[in-house]
C-alpha cells in the first residue's frame, strides 16, 4: 500500500475531546484511507496551516461516537506514516492527580503508566520487533510546543507522568487514591496507546494534555462529570489551537540532532530473513521498508 498522490505532509493532529476540527487550514483535501489494520477513526483533513502541510484526524470520529477501547489507534497512526507525517501532536483531555496541576493547566506529558488491554503494536504475525519506550514522546517536539505554550504565557507543565486507563469510566476513589501513591501526574484513557505506535511506526510523537478537572481524589473538589470535562475545555481548546498554530509555523526550524524517533525501529527487528512471514513484511512495508532488504 503506498502513499496517496498528495502534496507533501509533515505535520500531523490527533483531535481528541472537545478538538474535532482544525481552523485557519487552506487548500483543504478529504481523504478516506484503508490500511491493513482496518479503517481509521474518520476522514483525514489535509491542508496548509501557516504554510505547512498538515494532516488533521478526530480520534474519536465526527460526532464523537468511538469509545477509548474503540478507537483504532494501529489504523490511525498507520494512516498518518502513508500520508508522509514525521511529527505528530496529539491533544488530550485529561484529570490531574496533583495539587499543583489545576483544571485548565496543559500538562506535556513524557511518561506513561499503562493499565489498557488493547492492540498497542504493528508487530506479530510472523514479524517481531522490540523498540525502545524508555523515553516514549518526542524530546525536540516537547520542548518545541512548551516554549510556544509559555511564549503564549500559558500555564503550562514541561514533562509528567500518564496513567492510562481503560475506560470508558472515570476512577473510583481508590483508584486515584492508587494513582497518586505511583507518582503518576495526570490521567486519561489514550495518548499511551498511541505513543507506543506513533513510535514504531518512527513518527515524532507529543501528547499535549488539558486539564479538566482533579479526578476524584480530592475531596474538596467538585467530582470529574462529563459536564465538568467539558466546561473546562473550552477554556482551554482556543489555547490548544494557539498551541498548535504557532508551533506548526515554525517546526520546520527544529534542529533533530536530540531525537532518536525516527530510528526507532534501527536493530530492533529480530525475526530472521528466513523466519519472516512475507504477508506481514508486506503489510509494514510503510514502516520497515528501509530495514528489510529485498
Amino acid at each position: 500500500m503506498g502513499k496517496p498522490d498528495i502534496p507533501s505532509i509533515k505535520v500531523g493532529i490527533l483531535g481528541g475531546t472537545g478538538l474535532y476540527q482544525i481552523e485557519g487550514l487552506n487548500n483543504v483535501t478529504t481523504l478516506d484511507l484503508e490500511t491493513p489494520f482496518g479503517r481509521p477513526s474518520d476522514s483525514y483533513v489535509v491542508g496548509e496551516l501557516e504554510g505547512v502541510g498538515v494532516a488533521f484526524l478526530s480520534r474519536h470520529g465526527r460526532g464523537h461516537h468511538l469509545l477509548p477501547a474503540e478507537v483504532n489507534y494501529r489504523a490511525n497512526i498507520y494512516g498518518f506514516k502513508l500520508l508522509g507525517v514525521e511529527k505528530l501532536i496529539s491533544v488530550n483531555s485529561v484529570g490531574s492527580l496533583r495539587e499543583e496541576i489545576k483544571p485548565r493547566d496543559i500538562v506535556l506529558a513524557d511518561q506513561f503508566f499503562d493499565r489498557t488491554h488493547r492492540p498497542n503494536t504493528f508487530f506479530g504475525q510472523g514479524v517481531v520487533a522490540h523498540i525502545s519506550l524508555a523515553d516514549p514522546v518526542c524530546p525536540v517536539l516537547s520542548r518545541h510546543l512548551f516554549e510556544v505554550a509559555r511564549g503564549l504565557g500559558l500555564s503550562v507543565h514541561p514533562r509528567g507522568t500518564y496513567v492510562c486507563i481503560e475506560g470508558p469510566a472515570f476512577s473510583t476513589r481508590a483508584e486515584s487514591r492508587i494513582y497518586r501513591l505511583l507518582q503518576a501526574d495526570v490521567i486519561g484513557m489514550t495518548a499511551a496507546t498511541e505513543a507506543r505506535l506513533a513510535r514504531e511506526a518512527e513518527i515524532c510523537y507529543v501528547t499535549m494534555n488539558l486539564v479538566t478537572d482533579y479526578d476524584v481524589w480530592k475531596a474538596d473538589e467538585e467530582s470529574v462529570s462529563v459536564e465538568l470535562v467539558l466546561e473546562n475545555l473550552r477554556h482551554n481548546i482556543e489555547h490548544a489551537r494557539a498551541i498548535i498554530k504557532q508551533a506548526v509555523s515554525s517546526i520546520s526550524q527544529l534542529q533533530d540532532k536530540d531525537c532518536l524517533c525516527q530510528q526507532a525501529l534501527q536493530n530492533a527487528i529480530v525475526t530472521s530473513p528466513e523466519a519472516r512471514n512475507r504477508e506481514t513484511v508486506e503489510k509494514l512495508a510503510p514502516l520497515i521498508s528501509k530495514y528489510i532488504k529485498k
